[in-house]
């Protein structure tokens, strides 16, 4: 069995696919801001103390995001 990934779990230049949300609340928020399940998101770059995250999403913008928040986007 595979350990459930998140977006806040992705290394530098690694990309997946949104496959769900763990946040009921957050997942509004993010899907107003376009993280669609079956989106691809790639991590594009890591403030120096670790956040916020700048994530790519579906290769047309990229997103500023809270570890917090991206903790919240299930990937496969």
């Amino acid at each position: 069995m595979l350990a459930v990934r998140n977006v806040a779990d992705l290394k530098k230049g690694e990309s997946a696919v949104i496959k769900s949300f763990s946040d009921r609340a957050m997942s509004l928020k993010l899907l107003e801001m376009g993280c669609l399940p079956g989106c691809e998101v790639r991590l594009d770059a890591v403030a120096p103390f670790g956040d916020p995250i700048c994530v790519r999403v579906g290769g047309c913008y990229c997103l500023s995001l809270r570890r917090n928040e991206a903790a919240s986007i299930v990937v496969e």
